[in-house]
């Protein structure tokens, strides 16, 4: 397992995602303001109190807004201005316009809207996504005092630029995700192994803190918890009042973990078995959950179409699974600059008839998705118990078409 000879130094990691990151506001602004018609786009917020997409538009060295940060993206002609009103520069990305010495901060931004007269000025305010709501309510105060009633009267929501710049991948960047997804999968590997489990003794949460030591000693930063989780004869999935914890012979065990490298999210969930003495594998109904689990991923790839929202790849997933006697949930999320990332539901765990708003959005190419979702099947081998097989792996929609960013669990693993 050489997860660790894969992550990079972080002068390197930085350098690589600079170089994105000017690729990125060269090729993807200019196309979103266009789609979006919007002449200009403000992102001004607060030192810790940070407009979500802002860390994704700046340089890896920085660390927060520093004081109030006010970028600016004005289209002029077939040509996109960045420009920043901040007492901190970051050259090479934006270009500095404000001189403290000479104007307020925000006489700075009423010149720079005055001077361009843009008819339709974006701002981050949704009613739908988190990602695009992150002006606070004083700082929408002073924009509007600064920008005066005739500019403030071209405010627009800038949701759907929010939203396309934070999902959109760069080819860089998704011919590099493979390998973070393939990091993710040996680490699990290994926790799912003798080496991390002794049966008998070593408990779920055990194996939970090795997966969260793991990732911190290799240089990746976990994005949520881990969780393990047990099944077994007389212990199912919907136990949650004192489930046994100690890992034992006859166990399914599931895990869930993420992580966050080179600004880029993992999610994955797979599972494991531990044979009883004399097994060489897993009970068979088990083991036919998991084509099942399968079987559900491949629909789901197939009805994830460009143009199509993520409630109707919903309903076309699960109509197919009825069809099939597979007993379905999918919950379905982007994968990006965030782990639950800006994009598409296709559904949540609780809302398996669509979701208002998030998931009415439609799909786009050229973004990453984490494909998640649980099937149930009876398991006579525990004595009719129902088991629940839940799968996450990560996938890419590029050029039209859904594939696997570093394939999927298609055996258990085993634990002897």
């Amino acid at each position: 397992m050489n997860w660790n000879n894969a992550i990079l130094p972080l002068r390197e990691q930085a350098a690589i995602r600079d170089r994105w990151l000017k690729a990125r506001l060269d090729r993807i602004i200019p196309e979103l303001l266009q789609r979006e018609a919007i002449d200009m786009w403000i992102v001004i917020c607060r030192e810790y109190n940070e407009d979500p997409v802002l860390m994704s538009l700046l340089p890896a060295t920085s660390m927060s807004a520093r004081r109030r940060t006010i970028l600016v993206f004005a289209r002029a002609d077939d040509d996109v201005e960045r420009l920043t009103l901040s007492r901190y520069g970051y050259e090479g990305f934006y270009d500095g316009v404000w001189n403290p010495e000479e104007e307020e901060q925000f006489e700075c931004l009423s010149r720079i809207a005055r001077e361009r007269d843009p008819a339709r000025i974006g701002i981050n305010a949704s009613e739908t996504f988190a990602f695009g709501d992150g002006i606070s309510h004083k700082e929408f105060q002073l924009l509007k005092d600064a920008l005066g009633a005739t500019y403030a009267s071209r405010l627009v929501s800038a949701e759907n630029l929010c939203v396309g710049w934070l999902e959109r991948r760069l080819p860089e960047e998704i011919t590099a995700y493979p390998r973070l997804v393939e990091t993710g999968h040996q680490i699990i590997a290994r926790a799912f192994s003798t080496a991390v489990i002794h049966p008998g003794i070593t408990t779920a949460d055990d194996v939970v803190w090795w997966m969260r030591q793991t990732m911190q000693d290799a240089g990746l930063s976990a994005w949520f918890q881990p969780t393990i989780d047990i099944q077994a004869p007389g212990q199912s999935y919907q136990d949650s009042e004192n489930p046994r914890k100690t890992i034992m012979p006859g166990d399914l065990l599931h895990c869930d973990m993420g992580f966050h490298y080179l600004g880029l999210a993992t999610d994955q969930q797979q599972h494991a078995y531990v044979l009883r003495p004399g097994e060489s594998g897993a009970p068979p109904s088990l083991e036919a959950a998991l084509r099942e689990g399968n079987r559900l991923q491949d629909i789901h790839l197939e009805e994830m179409r460009v143009g199509r929202s993520g409630n109707e790849v919903l309903r076309s997933v699960l109509e197919r699974a009825k069809s099939e006697d597979i007993r379905a949930q999918v919950y379905t999320h982007p994968l990006g600059a965030h782990g639950h990332a800006a994009g598409p539901l296709v559904g949540l765990w609780d809302q398996q008839d669509g979701v208002p708003g998030v998931g009415e959005y439609p799909l786009y190419d050229d973004t990453v998705y984490s494909i998640e979702m649980n099937v149930t099947k009876r398991i006579p081998e525990w004595d009719g118990q129902d088991a629940r097989i839940m799968l996450e792996e990560d996938a890419a929609l590029t050029g039209g078409e859904m594939r696997w960013l570093d394939n999927r669990q298609e055996a258990f693993y085993l634990i002897g």
